[in-house]
């Protein structure tokens, strides 16, 4: 699929009760190509009326069709979905990387994660069940396990598809009805999707996909008295809007938010291993990732050959267009592009700059690029240590011994990930009780994605748990049932 291709597509139309509608209020967004600054499409600007109209379909269909099916047919139509996606996988990632700027190599990866995210729930949906709960004499109690209802689902635009496949997922294979609110810089691959689909045979009004601004559409949402459920990936600022809002309905919310996670590598760490994991569990997607490793503690018996072998592959690293799938690519937007340059600036001013990237010379000087940057000997006080930045910045920070180890990493008011590079054995499990984090990993990070490994935070990182089994829980309420049968 090409740009022209893409212009082409029809991306004006929000899609409610299994049709494409126009919005209520016939607006239109731009979308811009990240990597080269061109607008190349439009998406449709929705509005109040439009989620109106999209609870309300979600409520039908709960009430219908969609209700009506068993646990195993729902799972079959998320793997015509997973096929679907498979066969259409190129496409995908080719429009992923026009609309956010990722690698193309990168958005195929995305693609790939989206299909095994709907066969691990289709699989899953007939495996969620209730207990069995012993009690008194002449009782039988035991527990069931039901949807919210309706879900409002609002994703950012770093991972589209893998965040929807996530979330998307886990809620229809629980049994729960969709309204789906896509970032308004990355909605193309959410509106395939929703014809995928409805190819697949998903009833009417199960998925919803309303198009459109934050503060409208992602507004009108949270506080919508319809939804039962919310689910949220984004900034901490807007996670807590969108839990108020959710608060006067009295409506349960899954948080997944900011993060600033650290690699913490002692002086026994096998850094052959280490080092390419340290750059680029930071650097993928030009470090727009939540649980970017953008913090790298070491132990001064390795920080100055940590330093050197880091900022080796730092200036080897190449910033261009997606679609050449350089190392990394542009930022999403002009707007995120001066924040993160922003940072940057900084650290030159106050900060030891230890090495960056080049920027390839093919690059369009309108595309957003930055260029991947490492800093050293950063006090633990210092913005750049405990800001997220949401970009290609990393930091480098010395300690002496696993207690200032744990103090530093620690030491923001972020927990989701964290990463801990040692061979003693009896540290690792050390480590692993005493972070404060939502995931930690021993001599790895990030494990390749981990479709089954449940993932959320502590902290002003969120709460409640996306992925893996643990996601359906969050998708689903408990009932209690006793019978007295004498």
């Amino acid at each position: 699929m090409t740009i022209d291709d893409l212009t082409r597509l029809d991306s004006t139309r929000i899609f409610v009760n299994g049709a494409w509608v126009a919005p209520s209020g016939g607006e239109a967004l731009p979308v811009e190509d990240p990597s080269t600054g061109r607008i190349i499409g439009r998406i449709g600007r929705g509005g109040l009326a439009d989620v109106d109209a999209a609870v309300e379909a979600a409520a039908a269909a709960l009430e219908g069709e969609w209700g009506r099916l068993t646990a195993t047919e729902r799972g079959r139509i998320l793997m015509r979905m997973s096929a679907l996606v498979t066969a259409r996988a190129e496409d995908l990632a080719m429009i992923e990387t026009l609309d956010v700027g990722k690698p193309l190599n990168q958005s195929r990866r995305d693609s790939v994660a989206l299909a095994r995210y709907l066969e691990f729930y289709a699989g899953a949906a007939d495996k969620l069940t209730g207990t069995t709960i012993p009690y008194q004499e002449g009782f039988t109690a035991y527990t069931l396990r039901e949807p919210h209802g309706v879900c409002g689902i609002i994703i950012p635009w770093n991972y589209p598809m893998q965040i929807l496949g996530r979330a998307v997922a886990a809620a229809l294979a629980a049994g729960n009805a969709v309204v789906l609110k896509p970032a308004e810089d990355a909605s193309l691959s959410s509106l395939v999707f929703a014809s995928i689909a409805a190819e697949a045979g998903l009833p009417a009004g199960a998925l919803n996909v309303v198009t459109g601004l934050g503060a409208e559409v992602g507004a009108a949402l949270a506080g919508h008295r319809g939804v039962q459920h919310l689910s949220f990936t984004g900034s901490v600022a807007t996670g807590m809007r969108i839990q108020e809002a959710a608060a006067r309905n009295v409506v349960p919310v899954t948080l997944e938010l900011g993060g600033k996670s650290p690699h913490i590598v002692f002086d026994d760490a096998d850094l052959d291993l280490a080092m390419p994991v340290l750059v680029g569990a930071c650097m993928q997607n030009a470090g727009q990732t939540c649980s970017a490793a953008s913090r790298v503690l070491v132990q001064r018996g390795v920080y100055e050959e940590v330093r050197r072998r880091m900022a080796e592959i730092y200036r080897g690293l190449v910033v261009g267009p997606a679609c050449d799938s350089h190392d990394l690519g542009p930022i999403v937007s002009r707007r995120q592009r001066q924040s993160v340059q922003g940072f940057i600036d900084l650290g030159r001013r106050e900060l030891t700059l230890a090495a960056e990237g080049t920027l390839h010379p093919e690059a369009p000087p309108e595309g957003h690029y930055v260029l991947p940057t490492l800093f050293s000997e950063v006090p633990p006080d210092h913005a750049l240590a405990r800001e997220e930045i949401f970009g290609p910045v990393q930091v480098l920070m010395a300690f002496e011994d696993e207690a200032e180890a744990l103090r530093l990493a620690n030491g923001t008011d972020y927990g989701l990930v964290a990463g801990v590079w040692t061979r003693d054995g009896a540290r690792q499990l050390r480590m692993a009780r005493k972070l404060h984090s939502g995931q930690v990993f021993i001599n790895n990070y990030g494990a390749g994605g981990g479709v089954e490994l449940p993932f959320g935070g502590v902290g002003r990182s969120g709460h409640g748990r996306e992925k893996g089994f643990e996601a359906l829980y969050g998708f689903t309420r408990v009932k209690t049932v006793t019978v007295h049968h004498g």
